[in-house]
């Protein structure tokens, strides 16, 4: 089984997962604002692998941390930094426009959602953005639904009135109304990030003419909808998991291609 070392860069942080096989050993989160500090933990967890024949595998879907990461990686590490889609194409068909480039994530989790489950699934991954996706029986991508994540709809709430605070995401207090701003904040933002996945679940449903599953990933996941009924699994690093799924079909290709000849 290989080791393989995934690093997913995200718009505001990057997740780095060490697994053996489809395994996820150990995952970490890291914000983006320092390369040096950046390149430094993806090499920490890469020295304590300790194995010079781990794949290293990289998504993005923010290129100028990428970019930057890439060369300090491969610098540092010694050793190939293989990106997905260049290198390694991700295992998932797709029902989309044809100038549409969806992003890494977006593809990387429905093909770990659909590896796991092998069934109709809606893939809700709530980050900066907030994304809730379909894929059908045939394991194939539909495109789906973007809005602002939690933080970023809070933020702009602050930056753009006179008089709202700065507010972390947070669970609202269970009290029904928001009895100050900030738990008004709060509440608003919160309960309508859960009604929009909940009618968009139903759009999709309504159309396929069956009610997928639902998988939710990201950062703000176990805030957002924890103790939902709508969901049926949180699976907190389900984008490296895609990582895993997409290094895998490549190398199972390999053999293929290796036996054919």
């Amino acid at each position: 089984m290989q080791h393989l070392l995934a690093i997913s860069v995200g718009n505001s942080r990057t997740a780095v997962g060490r697994f053996l096989g489809d395994k996820l050993e150990v995952s970490d989160h890291l914000e983006n604002a320092d390369l040096a500090a950046l390149t430094h933990a993806v090499a920490r967890h890469w020295a304590a692998m300790d194995d010079a024949d781990a794949l290293v595998a990289m998504a993005s879907v923010n290129e100028k941390v990428a970019g930057p990461l890439e060369k300090a990686l491969a610098a540092e590490l010694g050793t190939d930094i293989h990106r997905v889609r260049r290198d390694l194409p991700i295992p998932v068909g797709t029902c989309v426009d044809d100038d549409t480039q969806v992003g890494d994530d977006r593809l990387l989790a429905a093909a770990a959602a659909w590896d796991a489950l092998k069934q109709a699934v809606v893939v809700v991954d709530a980050g900066t953005a907030i994304t809730v996706d379909f894929v059908d029986g045939e394991g194939t991508f539909h495109g789906g639904a973007i809005a602002p994540g939690a933080s970023l709809q809070l933020r702009s709430l602050h930056e753009h009135t006179d008089q709202l605070p700065r507010v972390a995401f947070a669970q609202p207090d269970a009290e029904p109304f928001g009895r100050n701003t900030a738990a008004a904040m709060l509440l608003g933002v919160h309960e309508g990030l859960r009604g929009m996945v909940r009618q968009l679940v139903e759009r999709y449903a309504e159309h396929y003419g069956a009610f997928p599953m639902v998988i939710a990933t990201g950062g703000d996941a176990e805030t957002l909808l924890a103790g939902d009924e709508l969901v049926d699994r949180i699976v907190p690093d389900l984008v490296l998991m895609g990582i895993a799924v997409a290094a895998r079909h490549a190398g199972e290709e390999d053999e293929a291609d290796e036996e054919a000849v």
